[in-house]
């Protein structure tokens, strides 16, 4: 079994919502580091605020590039990363082109990503690289893995948790499958407990975007005790 350390540093915490207040982001940020969690995942305008809050800490500021919906051009992708590690992010979770990918232009793609990944990486930070599941096919998937893994993105990421769906078991297997050892596997979108927690992390996953990072945590502290 796992410890509740190993379990905590799977989390990034999620603070997205477009409803989050500064006060929100703060107190997220707070508890993130108060349950040493793997990363903050907050709004690109908070990543020098949350760094601040974090530093001194192992929990890593991260945050979103071509949020939510990967249509930004590829020079505006490689300065929202250039600017969120100015301001202190080493983790970023980028979104592919989704109309690219479902339009079989592979090499766009996989310039799209090499180009985040290559800026993030000349930084020592490392790069997620989130497919949206729901509205793709698992041809697109396959592709995007091996890409992802030509390109040496660190994971691949099954969604943004705003699309209809998330995080599957039958998606997070086959991008296991897809993937290179060293492109790891983030589910985010659905991963509300602690039973789906083991789940994911059952099959190949060793990070989970979520919102109900505290509640998770509380539950496992309290099976593992039982246990």
């Amino acid at each position: 079994m796992p410890t509740l350390a190993e379990l905590a540093k799977m989390f990034d915490h999620s603070l997205l919502q477009p409803q989050l207040t500064d006060a929100d982001l703060e107190a997220g940020c707070l508890l993130a580091r108060e349950l040493n969690v793997g990363s903050v995942c907050i709004k690109p305008y908070a990543v020098k605020f949350a760094a601040k809050l974090l530093a001194g800490s192992t929990v890593h500021a991260s945050t979103t590039i071509g949020f939510p919906h990967g249509g930004h051009l590829t020079g505006v992708k490689v300065y929202e990363a250039e600017r969120a590690m100015d301001d202190g992010a080493t983790e970023l979770d980028m979104v592919a082109n989704i109309g690219k990918v479902l339009s079989g232009e592979w090499n766009y793609v996989a310039h799209d990503i090499a180009a985040v990944v290559m800026a993030a990486h000349a930084r020592g930070a490392k790069v997620k690289v989130i497919f949206e599941n729901a509205l793709i096919q698992d041809e697109h998937k396959i592709a995007l893995c091996k890409i992802c893994g030509d390109v040496r993105a660190d994971w691949v990421k099954t969604s943004t948790g705003y699309a209809e769906s998330g995080a599957t078991i039958a998606d997070l297997k086959l991008m296991r499958q897809h993937s290179p050892a060293w492109v790891q596997v983030k589910a985010a979108g659905g991963v509300r407990t602690y039973d789906t927690l083991m789940a994911v992390r059952e099959v190949g996953v060793s990070r989970v975007g979520a919102t109900a990072t505290k509640a998770i945590l509380e539950d496992a502290k309290a099976r593992l005790a039982g246990g």
